[in-house]
């Protein structure tokens, strides 16, 4: 997927595990990892909101867009 999420930097950055970070947002550990390794399939803005002020920043530092490279590939 195009969209990669940056959770795990954040956290990282900031010193905190998943642990405090899912208790702190109230989501689950097992919803915080399937944000972490990208099979989420949407983010409720309310969940984001929730990550933005756990981590004080903004959206644009948890989401993220890349090209996808099979994109690329059928456009070529």
């Amino acid at each position: 997927m195009a969209i990669i999420v940056d959770i795990d930097v954040l956290l990282a950055a900031r010193r905190m595990s998943v642990a405090e970070f899912a208790d702190a947002v109230g989501i689950t550990p097992a919803n915080v990892a399937v944000l972490k390794n990208g099979r989420a399939k949407a983010v409720r803005f309310t969940t984001l909101d929730a990550v933005c002020r756990v981590l004080e920043c903004q959206p644009g530092d948890v989401l993220r867009w890349v090209p996808d490279a099979s994109a690329d590939a059928a456009d070529g």
